[in-house]
């Protein structure tokens, strides 16, 4: 059994601005069940959503800040929460990295130092909690300082770093390490430095034992020049430490137990699915038809996640039998775009902004196919969630949707392995043969069964995962 600090800004259900969040309570959930004794730290915001007391358990300082470790359980499991409590730095409202205006706090770099800092007294037990971690796995940018910090330390635990999405990479100007009193030794090019900047990802990066991402594209993705925002030269230095693995699906999504859809169903009753389908029509004022292709989506409107592309192709698309339902926010210009298309073509088009959970379940449960044209992907969940559902996802090939969709070719419909639909290149007009590709399919009920019974077959259980990180784990001498 070993002792797992699991560093990570955001944990679900208690703050959630992404997949993150998701993976922050669903890896340390099942290492538990592998027998595995995990400790999940992330600062205590007031934006938390406690349904519970946390205790205080230790008090230290850190810096010139004095700081509270307060303990919890994160709801429905046995896995251990600790809460890094410093007002000063994490007692604003809202979301735990931007102000209401979208931008980023002025003061992250001292904000995330702090809570660096904090969860390396905790994992070398300097705080007397009796609790020295065998393992320290960090998330992220804001965490990145971790294994750079602890580099230094006497006898310190071993790290890994994983990378949910190199996009975001803690980049700060060069005041940034006197204000936070880094190390001189941590401020070379080889260390921290970055064109003159500091990044606290290359912390991660340079000194973690080993480096993951979410899956194994995503890992050769980011040693190109394309998407490895000028580190692509260090992860192929790190190849032989780097390794991708794929994110687990949380048991909360399974048509056979969900409670927020319409009607229960498996992969043996599939008829059962339509059922979801005319209630999501229902709900969202679409004229009830169950024999009409609805293609669902549930995004952050931004360009990451091909909306542009969508909307290059909502004109002829929205000439086609077929309804598409849409849920999100994000860049304003996209979701106004997609407001006027929804109000032209009230009959085949509803648009959600902002997030709802049922909404977005019935959504997997009640459409045909799921849309995730993005341009670059590390993992995604819901072309998983999808396959789950018997909702057949249309990708392009990237990141962590090519990993986990086999494309519907005539050699995969034969020996029962297509699950979804993918296509190559970032462009409107690929997107929208790939669509019509499915709805070509879609008139072959017989196909699109077998389609559907293939992809809910598929296993995306975390256990899997977790089993990866745990050889993981015991690989590092």
């Amino acid at each position: 059994m070993k002792k797992i600090l699991f560093v990570t800004s955001e944990v679900h259900p208690l703050i959630k601005t992404g997949g993150l969040a998701d993976v922050s309570s669903s890896l340390p959930k099942a290492l538990v069940s592998l027998g595995q004794e995990v400790r999940v730290i992330v600062p205590n915001y007031r934006a938390l959503k406690l349904e519970q007391m946390p205790n205080i358990i230790a008090l230290f300082r850190v810096g010139h800040h004095t700081v509270q470790l307060l303990e919890m359980t994160l709801p429905n499991s046995d896995v251990v929460v600790w809460l890094v409590d410093c007002p000063e730095y994490f007692g604003m409202e809202g979301n735990p990295y931007v102000d209401s205006d979208g931008n980023s706090y002025p003061n992250n770099p001292e904000r995330f130092a702090l809570f660096c800092r904090a969860a390396i007294e905790v994992a070398m037990d300097r705080i007397n909690l009796n609790w020295k971690a065998d393992i320290v796995h960090c998330n992220d940018w804001q965490t990145g300082l971790v294994p750079a910090l602890l580099s230094m330390e006497y006898r310190c635990p071993p790290t890994v770093f994983t990378i949910h999405n190199l996009a975001y990479q803690g980049l700060f100007n060069g005041l940034t390490a006197a204000m936070v009193q880094l190390p001189s030794q941590l401020l070379s090019p080889d260390g921290l430095e970055f064109h003159g900047m500091i990044s606290f990802i290359k912390g991660g990066i340079v000194y973690a034992d080993k480096i993951t991402t979410v899956s194994p594209t995503y890992a050769q993705d980011i040693q190109t020049p394309e998407l490895g925002y000028g580190l692509e030269g260090l992860l192929v230095y790190r190849d032989e430490d780097l390794t991708g693995i794929i994110n687990g699906v949380d048991d909360d999504w399974n048509p056979e137990n969900d409670q927020l859809i319409t009607k229960n169903y498996n992969a043996s009753s599939l008829d059962d699915k339509v059922a979801n389908k005319t209630a999501l029509q229902a709900r969202l004022h679409l004229p009830v038809d169950e024999k009409v292709f609805v293609l669902g989506l549930i995004s952050r409107l931004v360009e990451q996640k091909g909306i542009d592309m969508l909307l290059d192709c909502l004109p002829e698309l929205l000439t086609l039998p077929i309804q598409i339902v849409l849920l999100g926010s994000g860049d304003k210009d996209f979701e106004q775009q997609l407001q006027q298309f929804a109000a032209a073509y009230p009959h085949k088009m509803a648009l959600t902004l902002g997030y709802n959970e049922t909404l977005a379940h019935l959504i997997e449960a009640g459409a045909d196919v799921f849309l995730m044209p993005s341009r670059f992907e590390p993992c995604g969940l819901n072309q998983m969630y999808s396959q789950s559902y018997g909702t057949l996802p249309i990708v392009r090939n990237t990141g962590g949707l090519a990993d986990t969709v086999v494309d519907t070719l005539p050699e995969t419909i034969e020996d029962c392995t297509a699950t979804g639909f993918v296509f190559n290149d970032a462009h409107a007009g690929t997107f929208l043969e790939a669509i019509k590709r499915a709805t070509l399919l879609y008139s072959f009920p017989d196909v699109w069964r077998q389609l559907q019974i293939n992809a809910m077959r598929r296993d995306f259980s975390w256990q899997n995962s977790a089993a990866q990180y745990l050889a993981l784990y015991e690989s590092i001498e």
